[in-house]
C-alpha cells in the first residue's frame, strides 16, 4: 500500500498542469518579429530616401539641367518632350539623343564641375 502511494505521488508530480505546455509561440516569436521590423526600416530607409530625391529631381527636370542616364552617359538637357516622358541630351557640341526620362539616373547641380584633379592617396 505504502509503496502505490508513493507511486501515485511520483505520477502526479510527473503529469504536467493545465497549460503548462511552455512558453507561447507568440512569447517566442515576438522578439523575434520586433528585430526583423526594426531591420526592414533600418534597411529600406536610405532607398526610399534616394528614390524620393531621384523622383524630385525629375519632377524638376529642365533645359540646361545636367544628368547622367542609367547607361552612364553625361549629357545635358537640350528639350523636355511636351508630354514630358522624353528627354534630348545634347552630349557634346553635335550629338543629340533622345532618352526616356525614367532612364536619367540623377540631376547634377546646375555649377560645372570643378576643374581641380582629385586627390589620390
Amino acid at each position: 500500500m505504502l509503496v502505490s502511494s508513493m507511486w501515485n505521488l511520483l505520477l502526479a508530480d510527473a503529469e504536467p498542469a493545465a497549460g503548462a505546455f511552455g512558453p507561447s509561440p507568440w512569447t517566442v516569436l515576438l522578439p523575434y518579429l520586433a528585430v526583423i521590423s526594426v531591420l526592414y526600416f533600418v534597411m529600406s530607409s536610405p532607398k526610399r530616401r534616394d528614390q524620393n530625391r531621384r523622383d524630385q529631381g525629375l519632377a524638376n527636370l529642365k533645359k540646361n539641367d545636367r544628368v547622367v542616364t542609367i547607361g552612364g552617359i553625361f549629357g545635358t538637357v537640350a528639350n523636355v518632350s511636351t508630354d514630358g516622358k522624353e528627354v534630348t541630351l545634347k552630349v557634346d557640341d553635335s550629338t543629340r539623343i533622345k532618352f526616356r526620362k525614367s532612364a536619367i539616373a540623377e540631376v547634377f547641380s546646375d555649377e560645372p564641375p570643378s576643374e581641380t584633379p582629385p586627390k589620390t592617396i
